[in-house]
């Protein structure tokens, strides 16, 4: 995907991803990043550590389906189009405990949505990243380089937020 891909540099050292806009680069590298962050993360984590939620704070689960519904949304919303029902519903259901949702789904899910955002990208010529779009059923003002750069700062946080979680988890200091 990088022009340069040694994985002991970050995403973002390993230069452009090809066909993805400039001023895209950031958000791709960032989505890229959370995804090699996701694996990494989350190795050695049991069915039973991924909706644990140490010191009340969200479970692994919960951060991992709302990496993905963040990303789906707002590409949504960047295409000036509205929420579906099933993406209410994946909303709502995001970081209910189930013991049939495994963390390898999680993941793969997440780099599924990760290869439909850095296609859609690819689609993107420049002048419209600065087009206003709305977000929610209040429709708050943004722009097409606004909600897709969210996408990518927000699962950057929350990858963040994962690593603090499962460092509890597996007892790492």
């Amino acid at each position: 995907m990088s022009s340069n891909s040694n994985p002991q540099h970050e995403v973002w050292l390993r230069g452009p991803v090809e066909g993805i806009p400039a001023l895209l680069q950031p958000a791709a590298h960032a989505l890229l990043q959370t995804s090699e962050e996701l694996k990494k993360y989350t190795e050695g984590i049991s069915p039973e550590q991924l909706w644990k939620k140490p010191v009340g704070r969200a479970s692994i689960g919960f951060h991992l389906q709302h990496i993905t519904g963040v990303l789906d949304r707002m590409m949504t919303y960047s295409k000036g189009e509205n929420l579906t029902e099933s993406q209410f519903e994946y909303l709502k259901a995001e970081g209910k405990e189930s013991s049939a949702i495994r963390i390898e789904n999680l993941i793969s899910d997440f780099d599924n949505k990760l290869a439909e955002a850095l296609a859609y990208f690819k689609t993107l010529p420049e002048e419209i990243l600065t087009e206003k779009r709305t977000v929610g059923r209040k429709k708050l003002p943004s722009t097409v380089i606004g909600l897709l750069f969210h996408a990518a700062e927000h699962s950057q946080r929350h990858t963040g937020q994962l690593l603090v979680t499962a460092s509890l988890l597996k007892g790492v200091e």
